[in-house]
């Protein structure tokens, strides 16, 4: 992937760039903040696996599936690439958006924008990246990913209001938390597998096998970024215990709360409903992780990790033809599942 990640990196710094003074700070600050690219590596790599699973039998001895497709038609990659661009700025926009309403003062490690600067400035730049993000989604000239992105910008909106609604909700739902996970992270990857493959004019079978795929990536990695939560890290870039800081009660701690066979202390639910409520204190908060660590809720959300990781490592074993693609998306979802940030 490095000439494809290379050429991204050169067209998503391009895309953050303008000539004024204030807006381009603004954006060179969050260009600062670096990032793992996860989802458009994961686009690209999907529309070069699927490229070569309809293409492979012209391509079977070429190493370099870049310069396969060069021969092929010089249009391809670059459309993936617009497409993974399309999908970063999206996703860069909604996490501006959300310090807002998160009132997050940092950002991987680095003061976030409205911390920096304010609210206002901070709503007003991700409207532009929103923006920029249609603008390089249109070069594609495909009227299905500018709709499939579309309808990404209403499904990631749509998780953020549920999740707000969640808060108020006086219930501890699993499958509240699943609908909204779902929505504001899985759907973003899904959305990577989907405008892959319509990159590269993919069969509507293999569209439909792959974005399941993303979806159960998507899965993993949420209730991975959740786990993160119940332990200390400064490389995690948020401090122990913040979603419950915002009244967000994730997987480990509600399966705990559900689990019939060990039921809670009426003090552990009482803290329960004092974070939804906003009004635990810290100490309270720390109390309801240790609780939720002493009685399985890590190992039960690592277990349900593992069942989505089973099902995406049955899709590379039946949908991806070439070992070099089967290799790297393996890799790919054991980072996933395994990262340390």
């Amino acid at each position: 992937m490095q000439k494809e990640m290379t050429q991204f990196n050169e067209m998503f710094k391009g895309s953050l760039s303008n000539n004024d003074g204030l807006l381009n700070n603004i954006l060179q600050h969050i260009l600062q903040r670096g990032g793992k690219r996860m989802r458009p590596i994961l686009t690209l790599l999907v529309a070069k696996s699927l490229y070569y699973n309809n293409h492979g039998a012209l391509y079977r001895n070429i190493v370099s599936v870049h310069d396969a497709l060069t021969a092929q038609d010089k249009g391809v990659m670059n459309k993936s690439l617009h497409a993974s661009c399309s999908l970063e700025l999206l996703h860069t926009a909604s996490l501006v958006h959300d310090d807002v309403v998160d009132q997050a003062d940092e950002r991987r490690g680095q003061p976030s924008v409205n911390a920096s600067y304010n609210n206002r400035l901070a709503v007003l730049v991700g409207d532009y990246i929103l923006s920029t993000s249609l603008y390089e989604v249109s070069l594609c000239h495909d009227d299905r990913m500018t709709s499939a992105l579309a309808r990404l910008g209403q499904t990631l909106s749509r998780g953020e209001v549920q999740q707000q609604q969640n808060i108020s909700d006086t219930s501890f739902s699993i499958q509240a938390y699943y609908e909204v996970i779902t929505q504001k992270t899985a759907s973003l990857f899904e959305a990577c597998c989907l405008l892959g493959a319509l990159s590269v004019d993919a069969p509507q079978e293999d569209i439909d096998k792959v974005c399941e795929f993303g979806k159960n990536l998507g899965i993993i990695f949420q209730i991975r970024d959740d786990i993160f939560d119940y332990y200390d890290s400064k490389g995690i870039g948020k401090p122990t215990g913040n979603d419950m800081k915002e009244g967000k009660l994730t997987l480990p701690v509600l399966f705990v709360l559900n689990d019939t066979s060990s039921p809670c202390p009426t003090e552990i639910t009482e803290i329960a409903k004092k974070v939804k409520r906003l009004s635990a204190s810290e100490e309270e908060i720390r109390t309801l992780i240790k609780y939720t660590c002493d009685h399985g809720g890590i190992n039960y959300a690592r277990h349900a990790m593992e069942e989505y990781y089973k099902k995406c490592e049955d899709y590379i074993a039946k949908e991806v033809n070439n070992p070099k693609f089967a290799e790297a998306m393996t890799l790919y979802i054991q980072y996933v599942i395994g990262r340390d940030i």
